[in-house]
């Protein structure tokens, strides 16, 4: 009977102390109030109105010869916040792309993002299309930046 009361009360501690750990242990976490936004200097071209395309519907961005700007693609709400992405095209290939923004609700978005949008820009500029795979970790994030440059490059195409 003791072991019996002496094996309920550990397994009542152990279930307490799960329940009471905090998952966030970044000490920005409970600062970050919204979505973070990078944005560059110069005019932005309109961003697209409509749903953004999905990935492997629209032909790439080295399709039209000569074109050039900077194109925003739609913001893609995803299930820890917005993504958008901004590309710049010289001759029709893309030159740049950057985030305008991506998730940053917790310390744990920003560590995520910030090592998963380097990858996705040098994908991007790599296959010079949208058809880019997504970083491992960061799902969510990936899929609503390939949604997005696929506007972005929706846009330049029109």
């Amino acid at each position: 009977m003791r072991r019996i009361a002496l094996v309920f009360a550990a397994t009542v501690s152990v279930v307490v102390l799960l329940f009471s750990y905090r998952t966030s242990t970044h000490p920005d976490a409970l600062a970050a109030t919204g979505p973070r936004t990078r944005v560059s200097a110069g005019t932005a071209a309109p961003s697209p109105s409509s749903t953004p395309a999905t990935p492997g519907s629209a032909p790439s961005a080295t399709g039209g010869a000569g074109v050039s700007g900077r194109y925003d693609g739609g913001a893609v709400q995803t299930r820890y916040g917005p993504v958008q992405v901004r590309i710049t095209l010289s001759g029709g290939r893309i030159t740049n792309a950057q985030a305008l923004q991506v998730p940053s609700g917790s310390g744990r978005d920003i560590e995520i993002n910030d090592m998963a949008v380097p990858v996705l820009v040098q994908e991007t500029l790599q296959a010079q299309s949208a058809q880019i795979d997504t970083v491992s970790g960061a799902t969510y994030t990936s899929e609503g930046y390939i949604e997005s440059l696929q506007s972005a490059i929706d846009a330049a195409h029109r």
